[in-house]
């Protein structure tokens, strides 16, 4: 256990899930914030029952709107990093500590886990969103960013704030990278298996073409604001 460290996880509509991910995690982080972002279902009470601490939007805001959430909450509490993973049991707590162990090494990095999807059946339309996240990033950031859309990190909550994301969705994961990279901030990678359910059985709010233009917009006002 980690003193400085509380875990983070943005979940909307999750109930069938946030409890075994918080109860997973919980076993290697003491403490876990789950914000529930507007669910219509039992989430929130879901993550409580399994032990963590619950914070509410009336309303859904998206994913990026959760993690600010949750971020100011914990720095508010004295944490430093916050380690994040999605509601939907896609990121396994056995890779937490390697997640942990990188950032321990160098705790002003942002620490994303790289997904090894190779095995894994993805659909077209997300692998045609994350593969432009990906290359805009690295044509604009000047270098290659690990996994763009990756919701497995480690954040160093006062330097992550002081980036001023806006992205409020998805945009956020690869708004904050951007930032990082344009102010000299380091970004680690670090290789980590994940749990892929078959398509069919596949939940995911992640919408490829509306949110995938997001990021685009989200890229390009970032792009346009920093000249």
């Amino acid at each position: 256990m980690q003193g400085d460290v509380a875990a983070l996880i943005p979940a909307y509509d999750a109930a069938g899930s946030v409890g075994t991910v918080v109860s997973d995690t919980r076993a290697r982080i003491e403490a876990v914030i789950v914000v529930d972002d507007g669910s219509r279902d039992r989430t929130g009470d879901a993550a409580a029952a399994a032990g963590a601490i619950v914070l509410r939007h009336p309303t859904n805001l998206g994913k990026g709107a959760a993690l600010l959430t949750g971020l100011r909450h914990l720095r508010e509490r004295g944490f430093e990093r916050a380690l994040t993973l999605d509601a939907d049991g896609q990121h396994l707590a056995e890779e937490i500590p390697a997640l942990l162990a990188a950032s321990a090494q160098a705790p002003q990095a942002i620490v994303v886990g790289v997904r090894q999807k190779s095995g894994h059946t993805i659909k077209r339309s997300a692998r045609f969103g994350n593969w432009v996240a990906d290359r805009l990033l690295r044509t604009i950031a000047g270098r290659a960013l690990p996994d763009t859309q990756s919701g497995f990190r480690v954040y160093p909550i006062d330097a992550t704030l002081a980036l001023e994301a806006r992205g409020a969705r998805f945009d956020f994961e690869t708004e904050i990278l951007l930032r990082a990279a344009r102010r000299g901030v380091d970004v680690v990678g670090v290789p980590v298996r994940v749990h892929y359910p078959p398509v069919a059985e596949r939940l995911s709010h992640y919408r490829p073409w509306q949110d995938t233009a997001r990021i685009v917009a989200t890229v390009l006002r970032v792009l346009c604001r920093s000249r």
